[in-house]
């Protein structure tokens, strides 16, 4: 019974286990509370996530560690270091925006959505997705993919009687239940080889095996990485992306785009950098051309989209982020080439903060302007600075941003840094595509940006923003705003402590 785990840090497992358990009381709270009150459900979840980012603070001072084998104290199963705090971050402030979005966005739906049913499942995601940085075996780290997932398939699909969310929510369930069991499969390879779940223990045996089981190692490493692929929509795990996107709930479409995305990358960097990196000439390849497949799909995909099609400005968004999300897997594959793979991976840790913070805004944004056109089209947004004047300003900020273009001087630092870390990798052909799809991505983010100071159609009507959505526009414009004035905040701050 040696090396059964011992006692239990509570200050470090706080931040995932408060927001849990706030899940767990607005859950009981909905069976009390009457139809009149169901508002302050939606408040008890906003102050929760508030109150699990601000728990990061204590964990500040040094890592810590829990769930321990007792024969060994680098064998953890929760690791609470500067990586983990980094992008429980982006989760919980990212959870913590949509959640605002989300707070107008059932109260616009009059009662169609179950609120207590909706916030449980909200908080139990984020949960899941604060709990997966901290994970350091292969066991934890797919526990928390789930826990990360599943609620998101229902909040996808929680329109009732709405066929185009059913569908969404259909193609997203299954999609992620085959990339699930081919890694789970992919952990059963490497257990076998190795005899051990633990990420540190598997980067030491693994490079051991034996020449007869060399192949069936080989094969769990790449198997092991689907799925983790698949929660960032990198090609050609991303067909769910645009469907899933348009059918949920704009909140909860936002939240897949930065908080499932962090989830993906954070447990792809985990498998990578600490368990497999003796498997270097393996999976570095791999992600290679997966992220020059990805960008190119992705921004393809978004340039391709008519301003006049229903839904247009939540595809475009959605084709975006795909391609974002080939940016990102840039230096997890230099990684595997670098001197300072430590100095690789804070660049992606850099991107993802950048991303988070203004592709949440242009949701907020998006939000806005679906109160008084449903459709959301591109073309909808055509004169928004005459009808609003501060929301199109934030939105060509935040579109500026994502094309890496001035004022939006951190989406070009963040380029920069990527683009920093494949040369220094050698990788010049990957440096090539990026640059490529960069241009491309100028084409539909400035297009899309002009549209919104042209002269509108018919007469510009004004409406009233409400409150949460004034402060989830705010907080990631003052942010964006922000990091572009200090840019190197965020890379000093991305710091990863891996290693």
């Amino acid at each position: 019974m040696s090396s059964l785990v011992q006692s239990v840090d509570w200050l470090a497992i706080a931040p995932p286990t408060l927001a849990a358990v706030v899940g767990l009381v607005v859950l009981v709270a909905d069976l009390f509370v009457g139809e009149a009150r169901k508002a302050v459900l939606g408040w008890i979840s906003v102050a929760g996530l508030a109150a699990s980012a601000l728990l990061l603070l204590p964990l500040l001072a040094g890592d810590r560690a829990t769930f321990c084998l007792t024969g060994d104290a680098d064998a953890c199963s929760y690791v609470a270091d500067r990586f983990t705090l980094v992008i429980q971050l982006l989760v919980l402030g990212g959870a913590l925006l949509a959640a605002l979005l989300s707070v107008t966005a059932l109260k616009d739906a009059d009662k169609e959505l179950p609120e207590g049913e909706y916030w449980f499942l909200l908080l139990s995601s984020a949960a899941g997705a604060a709990l997966l940085p901290a994970s350091r075996d292969l066991a934890t780290l797919i526990v928390a993919l789930e826990v990360a997932s599943l609620p998101a398939f229902a909040l996808v699909g929680i329109r009732r009687g709405d066929r185009k969310s059913s569908e969404a929510a259909l193609k997203f369930f299954l999609s992620s239940v085959t990339a699930t069991a081919v890694s789970l499969m992919g952990v059963s390879f490497v257990y076998a080889t190795t005899g051990t779940l633990h990420l540190t223990r598997i980067a030491d045996r693994i490079q051991h095996v034996d020449g007869q089981f060399h192949t069936l190692a080989q094969t769990g490493v790449v198997l092991t990485l689907v799925g983790f692929a698949f929660k960032t929509a990198a090609v050609p795990f991303h067909f769910w992306v645009p469907d899933t996107y348009v059918g949920a709930p704009l909140p909860i479409a936002a939240y897949l785009s930065v908080v499932g995305k962090a989830v993906g990358f954070s447990g792809l960097i985990l498998v990578t950098v600490i368990a497999f990196p003796s498997y270097a000439d393996v999976w570095g390849p791999a992600l290679a051309a997966l992220a020059a497949l990805t960008m190119t799909v992705g921004n393809v995909g978004a340039l391709r989209q008519r301003s006049t099609r229903a839904y247009s400005a939540v595809r475009l968004l959605a084709w975006s982020s795909v391609g974002q999300a080939g940016y990102l897997l840039v230096p997890i594959a230099s990684a595997a080439y670098s001197k300072d793979p430590q100095k690789a991976i804070g660049s992606t840790v850099a991107y993802a903060l950048m991303y988070a913070a203004v592709n949440l805004g242009a949701f907020a944004v998006a939000a806005l302007v679906a109160r008084t056109s449903p459709l959301n089209r591109i073309s909808d947004y055509r004169g928004l600075y005459a009808r609003n004047p501060l929301a199109a300003l934030v939105l060509g900020f935040f579109l500026l941003c994502l094309a890496g273009l001035p004022p939006g001087i951190i989406g070009l630092f963040a380029k920069v840094t990527v683009f920093s870390a494949v040369v220094d990798a050698g990788l010049g052909w990957l440096a090539v595509v990026m640059a490529v799809n960069v241009v491309i991505a100028l084409f539909y983010y400035l297009q899309w940006t002009t549209l919104l100071f042209r002269a509108p159609e018919g007469e510009p009507g004004t409406h009233r923003v409400p409150a949460p959505i004034t402060a989830a526009i705010a907080l990631t414009a003052v942010l964006g705003i922000a990091l572009s004035g200090a840019p190197q905040l965020v890379l000093r701050f991305s710091e990863t402590g891996l290693f």
